[in-house]
């Protein structure tokens, strides 16, 4: 039961987010060998201000553990 949870910068249109998560879906079903009853995805927006404290402190910083793919940047 993958549920994939993606966090990105606000002002993105709805179009642009039903893309990505027909693209994670295929992606998830290919990789996993799962169906598509078995794939959910949640987009939710941050505003650019608050994406240190919000993500990249919480979730990137302190969890390294779970990230696979590390940014390239650094916004503290």
């Amino acid at each position: 039961m993958p549920h994939v949870i993606v966090k990105l910068y606000s002002g993105r249109s709805e179009q642009q987010k039903a893309l990505l998560a027909e693209a994670l879906t295929r992606a998830v079903m290919d990789t996993l060998k799962v169906g598509e009853e078995s794939v959910s995805v949640a987009i939710e927006d941050v505003k650019p201000k608050d994406w240190a404290e919000r993500v990249f402190r919480p979730d990137i910083l302190g969890k390294p553990e779970t990230i696979y793919k590390r940014p390239g940047y650094d916004p503290l």
